[in-house]
């Protein structure tokens, strides 16, 4: 009897293996058709897209150089980025003197939204081929600032639901990227330069592909933008990640806009000053994640005036009204950021 028990196990074990290494052969051979097959299109897709996840990023090395990897991930560096037209925003003067009108049908704005509940804020879901996430529209953009605690940097990092409630504030998402070596950082050290309150940190570090911050007079720039450039457009808040997606009005060059499919986080401004933050479920059967031109042109449908990439993957997460509304990408939970985009509560 235990002889047949001890077979019966062993079979077990040799049929699991057998359909772990078929699952595997199956895996491999899809990956090598995407990075060997005539469509350049689809090699580039499935390097980028496993290049811009930390955990299966080492996957593009098992077919490609680091030379290989480094041309393709480079074909959008040399893409020009004019400077950010502030003339194309107009935010309106508050007025202390005024009154709250009432009425029985909220407007509707020139965009199509209602801000039905009078917060000002807009949620709305967003679907697309592949994707499926959420775009929130803040209407005033005094209320949009950097959550970040420049005394915790190197130390600890927070989740976006501790920055909100460090804040005290209603919304917020995710922003720049971190040091994270193996996927493994605890989220406290950003890979690049970041503005908080006005003050400069780790400008050693450059800003990658892209820079998006707003200045004193809650107007948002994107670019490239140097140290320099950013003390003399009075940035007091601002993060690194990229590329731009929307530039003075237009949506940025398509060859700049070369990615994999992915979470996604994402930030833009309409010409009345509203800002939109966008996020955008991935790597789940309902979602499987969108291109660096799916959130672009997103961002043009909602009338983003200029628009930036923000850190993707496993920290895409947007909090609101009291709760994360996305879902998370993370297998290991949700992870703490150095910095985050929130929203304040509305003034009485």
């Amino acid at each position: 009897m235990a002889v047949k028990i001890v077979k019966g196990v062993l079979k077990t074990i040799a049929l699991l293996i057998e359909t772990v290494l078929l699952i595997a052969f199956a895996l491999y051979s899809i990956m090598f058709v995407l990075c060997k097959g005539p469509s350049e299109s689809a090699r580039d897709l499935f390097v980028m897209s496993v290049r811009e996840t930390s955990a299966i990023g080492f996957l593009a090395n098992i077919f490609f150089t680091d030379e290989e990897i480094a041309a393709i991930e480079a074909k959008s560096d040399d893409v020009y980025i004019p400077p950010t037209d502030t003339s194309l925003v107009t935010i309106a003067a508050k007025d202390p003197e005024q009154t709250v009108e009432t009425s029985a049908q909220p407007a509707t704005d020139q965009w199509g939204l209602v801000d039905e509940d009078g917060d000002g804020i807009i949620v709305e879901e967003v679907h697309g081929s592949g994707y499926s996430g959420y775009m929130m529209v803040v209407l005033d953009p005094s209320r949009v600032i950097m959550g970040c605690v420049p005394s915790s940097f190197g130390y600890r990092g927070y989740t976006v639901a501790e920055m909100v409630e460090y804040y005290h504030a209603v919304a917020g998402i995710n922003a720049g990227g971190f040091y994270d070596p193996n996927g493994q950082g605890n989220g406290s050290i950003p890979d690049s330069l970041v503005v908080f309150d006005g003050k400069i940190y780790y400008a050693e570090l450059g800003v990658g592909k892209g820079f998006v911050g707003f200045d004193s007079n809650h107007i948002m720039h994107v670019g490239k933008m140097s140290k320099q450039q950013i003390i003399d457009a009075d940035i007091q808040y601002g993060v690194c990640f990229g590329p731009a997606l929307v530039v003075n009005g237009e949506m940025a060059d398509e060859s700049s806009l070369v990615s994999g499919v992915n979470p996604r986080t994402a930030i833009g401004q309409r010409s009345d000053g509203a800002v939109l933050l966008l996020v955008i479920d991935g790597r789940q059967v309902i979602s499987m994640g969108a291109t660096y031109l799916d959130i672009a042109e997103i961002m043009v449908r909602y009338g983003a005036v200029n628009a930036c990439n923000l850190d993707g993957g496993s920290s895409s997460l947007m909090w609101f009204e009291g709760d994360y509304i996305n879902n998370c990408a993370s297998v290991i939970g949700i992870r703490p950021v150095p910095d985050t985009f929130i929203v304040l509560a509305k003034e009485d």
